[in-house]
């Protein structure tokens, strides 16, 4: 059975938002003025190699589906990792998935995320994807989350814990310093 697991580059001030430059924000790019170190890229490819399957909103998908393709081979793995597992994204405006084994999820949510654990040997992977980690959250389907945590204020940008509906708690598992990072890890409270 497989269990969600949100994995979020975030900045001191809850930013999530382009970590890698697109050009979303001033500052932009955030994540590339530090170093993450041997132990931070081996978190994210460690990661991505235990993951079943990602889960995606439409703005994160898109921006995925557009970068990863083109992305050259790499000797771990990582770029043909990301292309060819299987990707399932949440829209209610996409009418189609293009990037290699994507799938789109509509209706609802608890429902879809249910199937994907009974269905998925692995880690769900979410990345980006605020407005549905938000959702997962609010519905209690996180099973874990790792923050990637960068030494930087921007005072601007889309942040992850956004207002919600209700208190959501998590139970401390990892903390760990990867270069000028420090990695996050929280689970579920069992019940």
């Amino acid at each position: 059975m497989g269990k969600v697991v949100v994995s979020e580059f975030i900045t001191l001030d809850g930013v999530f938002q382009d970590p890698g430059g697109a050009g979303e924000i001033d500052g932009g790019g955030w994540a590339f003025r530090f170093e993450r170190g041997p132990e931070g890229d081996r978190f994210k490819l460690d990661e991505v190699m235990a993951a079943g399957a990602l889960l995606l909103g439409r703005v994160t998908y898109e921006g995925f589906a557009k970068a990863w393709p083109t992305m050259p081979r790499d000797e771990a793995g990582f770029a043909d990792r990301m292309n060819s597992m299987p990707k399932h994204v949440v829209s209610t405006t996409l009418n189609h998935a293009g990037w290699n084994n994507s799938t789109v999820i509509r209706g609802d949510l608890v429902e879809a995320v249910g199937r994907l654990r009974e269905e998925v040997d692995g880690d769900i992977l979410v990345n980006g994807s605020g407005q549905l980690v938000r959702a997962l959250l609010e519905h209690n389907l996180v099973d874990e989350c790792r923050l990637m945590l960068f030494p930087i204020v921007l005072g601007t940008g889309k942040r992850l814990f956004a207002e919600s509906a209700r208190l959501v708690a998590l139970r401390p598992l990892t903390t760990t310093r990867s270069g000028d990072c420090v990695i996050l890890t929280y689970e579920r409270p069992r019940t």
